[in-house]
């Protein structure tokens, strides 16, 4: 089978790319501007052996994902602001087990009901400490159509491989845009599948590091091995413990299986950035403005660069500490009151002049906004 071009929109590519990635279970409930996810949803998946339900509220969509993949099943559910908020428990509760899944919010304005119909990046924080206690979380942020496309693909990888939840963090524009899209022969898409464990496995401890990878093997409910799930801290066999060494071993093998593979799971491209003296910041939607800006300013013969995060959480924080001593500024640009500027401060450690360009009004930034703020942190307004 060869590639095939298709118009598609953000919602469309990332059904697409979840089903190609394996995705065989579907749980959610409607609230825009994902909407479109589940409809498609509960059109293909049939045609490809899988199930797709509409649960009664955000919560039990959480719940069921994560019951479908405890059973050995590539689950996803998707949502907006007002439903990530009430997925929080649940994704706490994945985070813990290690059960790994797929959560895509397509961000809207807020806090509530907010703007339904329009754009934002407002869940940045709320993607990465929504849930309580210390927890992995891998969060990725796609800027154009077929990037919604291989990013979902690339959280179901890295969900299975890492045995933890992954957020797609996509945004009303991107959601909703139409572009055109190369799907690939299928033959092509890198999979990667849970481990599993051994069959010469005796007395199978669901949380026992067999490997010394840090990630468990992981077997299915069904398939013969019986395991005890706990939203409690848990030992090796997954039954609960107050114990404080088994507590502390558990929580530094949960982060450490992250920060261990950090070359792995960051992606980020940094456009421009050899010779300049001023460097703009963004993601999703945002990105496309900034890149069309940075292009400008550049014919101007303006020393301007760009870095596009494609993996928010864990942050890059080698793409800013990795920056020449001739950049002067960086200029965090999002569709919100000011969230990803807080790291990219801490992370540049005085370094730099860290400002943010921020809007949270509905409406994107433009390409004439960034130039405005950049002239104007340059000293050239």
């Amino acid at each position: 089978m060869s590639s095939e071009a298709r118009l598609m929109q953000g919602n469309e590519a990332c059904v697409e790319g979840a089903i190609a990635a394996g995705m065989r279970f579907y749980a959610g409930y409607p609230i825009t501007p994902s909407t479109e996810i589940a409809e498609l949803s509960a059109e293909k998946l049939p045609k490809v052996g899988g199930k797709f339900i509409q649960m009664e509220d955000e919560i039990a969509s959480m719940g069921a994902v994560i019951g479908a993949s405890l059973t050995g099943l590539k689950a996803m559910t998707a949502t907006s602001g007002p439903g990530f908020s009430l997925k929080q428990e649940n994704i706490g509760f994945a985070s813990l087990t290690e059960v790994p899944c797929v959560i895509v919010n397509v961000q809207r304005g807020g806090p509530s009901t907010g703007l339904p119909t329009l754009p934002a990046q407002g869940d940045v924080m709320q993607a990465r400490w929504g849930t309580h206690g210390d927890h992995p979380i891998i969060v990725l942020s796609p800027s154009y159509v077929k990037e919604v496309y291989e990013l979902t693909i690339r959280a179901f990888n890295l969900s299975e491989k890492y045995r933890v939840p992954c957020i797609l963090l996509m945004d009303e524009v991107v959601a909703h845009m139409r572009e055109k899209v190369e799907l690939p022969d299928p033959s092509t898409i890198k999979i990667i599948n849970r481990k599993k464990p051994a069959p010469s496995i005796v007395n199978y401890e669901p949380y026992r590091d067999y490997d010394g990878d840090g990630i468990p093997p992981m077997a299915s409910f069904g398939e013969g091995m019986s395991f005890h799930v706990t939203g409690l801290i848990h030992d090796v066999t997954g039954f609960p413990s107050t114990n404080a060494r088994v507590t502390e071993a558990l929580i530094n093998r949960l982060m450490k299986k992250i920060f261990d593979n950090l070359d792995d799971i960051l992606d980020y491209e940094s456009i421009f950035v050899e010779d300049a003296e001023s460097v703009v910041i963004s993601f999703g939607s945002t990105a496309r403005s900034v890149l069309r800006a940075v292009h400008l300013m550049r014919q101007e013969g303006q020393k301007i660069g760009m870095i596009r995060l494609k993996t928010i959480w864990p942050f890059a924080h080698k793409a800013i500490q990795n920056l020449s001593s001739q950049v002067k500024n960086l200029i965090v640009a999002e569709m919100n009151f000011g969230q990803m500027v807080e790291t990219v401060r801490a992370s540049a450690g005085g370094r730099f002049n860290v400002v943010g360009l921020n809007k949270f009004n509905g409406e994107l930034i433009t390409p004439d906004e960034v130039i405005v703020k950049v002239r104007e942190v340059m000293g050239h307004a």
